[in-house]
């Protein structure tokens, strides 16, 4: 049967991507899904064994940095949509490689837009490229105020500043050639398969291994935390709900400082693990501060629940202690990852290049 609609997922073995990759194939059995992925340290094959044999799915190992691999796969697939999550996305890994982050954050992201305008020229009816982006390109808010779509971008890090530099190329080409874009901008992330350098696997991590638990500066940055699958669901109803040239903001309507947090993940892992109440919390250690470490922030959502009917499902008591129990429940995931021997599975699945 051919497919009602072709979808590239760029970044479909990250985190949110697979979440992402799994839900269409599942949902959309008339659609084929790609999935194109470089599978760098943070891709893992493993997140999409439930999908892996699905008839309407391909995985695709490709660095959408490469733009002659962009536009061999344009040329073999007849793509509708675009699905754009491909990213460095790690803060701490910026300061450290800007470069990295321009390379596949801003030229990997005009490779994409340049193939498909080339591919879809002179007929961009039902055709979408929607780009995935986050809240961090808005900058730092103080104790009051929200992120909205209209707020001026003032990105404070190598990421952050790629991410907008995306952005602003994606809106340069709906301008300029009338080309079909999306555009969201989403708050901090979590939920089961999300690599351990971020912030809550990391805690869940070192506490089940009675590690100390870094905590930046004095621990009262915030942040808005939205779970993965409503993330998902956002972005499903924006690619088949969205007016081509808009952007939405995505919030899970869920402000924490991080001290705050880290100390409920302590308490939760405790009642899981059967600890005593207050172990974990011992092990906060307070770390030096990062460089141009954004303040707060937090999202403005109204315009996707007035325009599209979406809010986020999951309550934040919900998610977190999904989000625990997930990784408690497999801490050979954990192992594999934070051993690198996830890596190995491409080769076993896939074989050689």
């Amino acid at each position: 049967m051919e497919a009602k609609k072709t979808v590239l997922v760029t970044g479909g073995a990250g985190f949110i991507g697979s979440h992402l990759c799994i839900q269409l194939v599942k949902k959309y059995t008339d659609y084929h899904i790609i999935n194109l992925d470089n599978l760098t340290y943070a891709g893992n094959l493993e997140n999409l064994k439930p999908i892996e044999q699905a008839a309407n799915y391909t995985f695709v190992k490709g660095d959408i940095a490469n733009a002659g691999q962009v536009d061999q796969l344009f040329d073999k697939y007849a793509i509708d949509a675009v699905i754009h999550l491909a990213a460095e996305s790690h803060v701490d890994r910026s300061i450290d490689s800007p470069n990295e982050f321009a390379l596949t954050n801003v030229i990997g992201t005009l490779n994409l837009l340049n193939a498909a305008k080339k591919s879809w020229e002179g007929n961009f009816d039902q055709k979408m490229f929607y780009h995935v982006s986050t809240d961090e390109v808005y900058g730092s808010l103080g104790d009051t105020g929200l992120f909205r779509e209209d707020t001026p971008y003032d990105p404070r890090s190598p990421y952050s500043a790629s991410k907008a530099s995306s952005d602003h190329f994606v809106r340069a080409f709906y301008h300029t050639y009338g080309f079909p874009i999306l555009i969201s901008n989403c708050s901090n992330n979590y939920g089961p398969l999300q690599f351990p350098e971020k912030l809550i696997p990391l805690v869940i991590n070192n506490i089940l291994h009675k590690k100390p638990l870094p905590v930046y500066g004095d621990g009262t940055n915030v942040r808005d935390w939205l779970y993965v699958r409503d993330h998902v669901s956002a972005m499903d109803v924006i690619l088949h709900k969205g007016k081509s040239g808009e952007t939405y903001n995505i919030g899970g309507n869920n402000e924490m400082k991080n001290i705050d947090l880290v100390e409920l993940l302590c308490d939760i892992c405790d009642e899981e693990l059967g600890r005593s109440a207050g172990d974990s919390r011992k092990r906060i250690t307070f770390v030096k501060d990062r460089p141009g470490h954004d303040k707060r922030y937090a999202i403005d959502a109204g315009k996707i629940k007035r325009d599209l009917g979406w809010e986020p499902q999951t309550t934040a008591e919900e998610g977190f202690k999904n989000t625990v129990r997930w990784y408690l429940d497999n801490q050979e995931w954990l192992k594999r990852v934070t051993s690198c021997a996830y890596q190995d599975y491409y080769q076993k699945f896939y074989g050689a290049n």
